[in-house]
């Protein structure tokens, strides 16, 4: 049985404070969502970021559960997308190039695998690198965080001007709930989604090789050596790949299997087994010693288990932990990569007139 944690009530708070300077001078702040029982989500206006997630655990010890740092500018130094919004298009698209509607596009090209370069989360300056508009509001009267920006048409090569917004909130049983919208003036590929990397034991503590794993997927989208998928939508039964039944993220990682040689580990999408459109069940964590338990609800058709093999231990939580090899995971809801050149794969072109509505909730419970 999992203990869901208090209801929130009318104390739920939203705090702001500084979280310094960009290179351009301007101010960065954090915002604190706060939930009576202590479960807080802290999230900052540079790169939509969730710099920390305060999670108790089966004896209501208080944690942090995601990776990050304690100030901007150790985010602008370097972030392997520790938290972040990600924008236009997460993931990879080939070789940076696409074709919409008899025009052809080039984007930036910011990452390269096996000599194939491609786009990866939203180029150079994606939308994790971007300083959002910050306004309080609410969500089901309680307070929420609204973050807006416009992408100029041109940005990291994409067509249209796109304007998006995202608003952060605290669900009644801990969750942290994030809300997608954008419109455009022209035909434009959008896939947002956030980059928390998690280790339900604490950040710096460690791998996450004894996290246990469920997924709602019974098929996913192979990759070559240059991690693009190779539009195959192929079955985990029988595979490393096959977590419709728990499994530690350790137990198979290291079997001599030709996905997990290409990724280095698990950094593949997994189809999501969707009873519909409305959100719905994704994924499910366990974490053994603290008995945290995550849970992912989604809209999206799709979800990037990620196992934090390039984190390399030269990174640091703000107390000095390193941020060891494997020592987070990461549960990107999305639309499959590079489904601009998939034309089997389910479309991310959005239109004007159209409106990209998507809902995302990391929900958080103990077990015994």
């Amino acid at each position: 049985m999992f203990k869901l944690f208090s209801e929130l009530t009318a104390m739920t708070a939203l705090l702001t404070q500084p979280f310094g300077t960009l290179p351009d001078n301007r101010e960065a702040e954090l915002h604190i969502l706060r939930a009576p029982s202590g479960f807080e989500a802290h999230i900052t206006d540079y790169g939509g970021i969730v710099v920390r997630l305060m999670v108790p655990d089966r004896d209501g010890k208080l944690t942090n559960v995601a990776l990050g740092y304690d100030n901007v500018e150790a985010y602008v130094a370097k972030n392997p997308y520790f938290g972040a919004l990600i924008g236009r298009a997460g993931n990879r698209i080939a070789n940076g190039k696409f074709d919409l509607d008899g025009e052809s596009y080039t984007l930036a090209t910011n990452d390269e695998q096996a000599g194939v370069p491609c786009h990866l989360h939203g180029g150079l300056i994606g939308f994790d690198k971007v300083l959002w508009k910050a306004t309080p509001t609410k969500v089901d009267g309680h307070p929420a965080l609204h973050l807006a920006y416009t992408s100029a048409a041109g940005e990291e090569g994409y067509p249209g001007k796109l304007e998006v917004e995202v608003v952060y909130s605290l669900t009644a049983d801990h969750g942290l709930r994030m809300d997608y919208r954008a419109v455009t003036d022209a035909a434009t590929p959008v896939n947002l989604t956030n980059h928390t990397y998690f280790n339900l034991k604490g950040a710096g503590e460690g791998d996450v090789l004894d996290h246990e794993l469920e997924l709602a997927a019974t098929t996913y989208t192979p990759v070559g050596n240059n991690m693009i998928p190779t539009g195959e939508i192929a079955p985990v039964a029988g595979t490393p790949f096959d977590f419709t039944k728990p499994q530690s993220l350790g137990d198979r990682v290291g079997e001599k299997h030709p996905q997990l040689i290409a990724g280095g580990g698990y950094d593949h999408n997994f189809v999501l087994d969707r009873p519909g459109p409305e959100l719905s069940f994704a994924a499910r964590v366990t974490e053994p010693t603290s008995g945290r338990v995550l849970e992912v609800l989604t809209t999206e058709p799709g979800i990037q288990l990620y196992g934090g093999n390039f984190l390399e231990g030269n990174l640091s939580s703000p107390d000095g932990k390193p941020y060891s090899y494997r020592g987070a995971f990461c549960l990107e809801t999305q639309h499959y990569p590079d489904s601009p050149n998939q034309p089997n794969f389910p479309s991310i072109t959005l239109r004007p007139g159209e409106r990209y509505e998507t809902t995302t909730i990391y929900r958080f419970s103990t077990q015994p």
